[in-house]
This record gives structure tokens, sequence and C-alpha cells, in this order.
């Protein structure tokens, strides 16, 4: 199953500050991933948004979802530091439904050449 099809990576601690911050909405199929990051932020976001948060790849290349939070409202709240979390997945709300994406549950992230 494809959760995000087309994933920005935030590689500077700046770009990881700043994530979502001052964009107008994420689309569906879109995501932001956070590497080295185990908490994030709602401050300044003006939508909602889901969260994955990943631990240390395993020999394979799969990441454990160590945490998942979902619709986490636009200026409430902080996700203090997730035990294991070693990466962060920011996603549209309503992505991450019932079910969908549990912990325990394994994620691939691949490079996807035009």
């Amino acid at each position: 199953m494809v959760i995000a099809s087309d994933v920005k990576v935030a590689r500077s601690f700046w770009g990881r500050l700043r994530g979502l911050m001052g964009r107008a909405t994420l689309p569906p199929g879109e995501a932001l991933y956070l590497p080295g990051t185990n908490s994030i932020h709602m401050l300044f976001m003006r939508f909602p948004i889901d969260c994955l948060f990943l631990g240390h790849a395993d020999a394979d290349g799969s990441r454990p979802i160590v945490a998942v939070r979902r619709s986490l409202g636009p200026w409430r709240g902080v996700v203090w530091w997730v035990r294991g979390a070693r990466d962060a997945v920011e996603l549209p709300a309503g992505t991450l439904g019932e079910g969908r994406a549990c912990v325990g549950d394994h994620v691939r992230l691949e490079r996807n050449e035009p």
C-alpha cells in the first residue's frame, strides 16, 4: 500500500524546524519526511496533519512505526519526544485512518525515479 507518492525531505535543521509552516495545505498523496526528528510542533500551522514516527531502518530498509498521531490540530500542540523514534513523516489529516497504519507495522521509503 502506498501512503504517499510525493514525499519531500526536510534535510537541514531549519527545514525540519520550518516543516509545513506557511503552507496553506498539504494535498492528498503528499508528505514531508523529517529525518532525525523524534518530536514535532503545530505552531504556526494552518491545517491539521497525521504523523508517523519511525524507528531505525531494518536490514531490508524498512522502518518500524513506533508511534502514530492522527488529526493533530493547527496551533494545538506539540508531540514531545517519542521514544524510539528516529524520523517523522507528516501527512494530510485523514491519511492514516483507523487501522491504516499501526505501531509495529513497517514502512519503506523509496526513491521514485521519473
